[in-house]
């Protein structure tokens, strides 16, 4: 029975050892898929079903808010999964100067990754409308 417990502290040290460097080599870990597996990475991102873990996940969406993905573009993968959430269909608006101005604002959001990271878990159009700068514009076109 002893010999299990310490086994079991040896493991859990290790383990919490292991997270701890997976944890603080995740940055570099992001950079280098983007850079060394650039088609892997934007295919990944673009896909916000697919599961990631926590850690990865966090950190990609930091660099996206930051900008670091020039490939990935918010106004193709995120906004049409946006306009759902405010109940609107992207084939059903015409492309005219408003949503134009709609994808601008969305290719220019500061918190792209926050809002890849709420799409990514189906966050509701409440929580979206505390951080979508598309917010108000997306309201006025459901009820017009």
């Amino acid at each position: 029975m002893a010999h299990t417990d310490i086994t079991q502290r040896r493991t859990s040290w290790w383990e919490r050892l292991g997270e701890h460097c997976y944890r603080v080599s995740t940055p570099q870990l992001v950079r280098d898929m983007q850079n060394e597996a650039s088609l892997t990475f934007e295919e990944l991102i673009n896909d916000l079903g697919a599961p990631l873990d926590a850690i990865f996940e966090r950190e990609v969406a930091r660099q996206m808010n930051q900008g670091a993905y020039l490939a990935f573009v918010p106004a193709e993968t995120l906004m049409p999964v946006m306009m759902q959430r405010f109940g609107l269909e992207a084939s059903r608006i015409a492309e005219d100067g408003d949503v134009r101005a709609m994808r601008r604002t969305c290719n220019a959001c500061p918190v792209a990754g926050h809002c890849w990271r709420a799409m990514r878990r189906d966050a509701g159009v409440e929580e979206c409308r505390g951080f979508c700068p598309n917010a108000e514009a997306f309201d006025r076109a459901a009820v017009a």
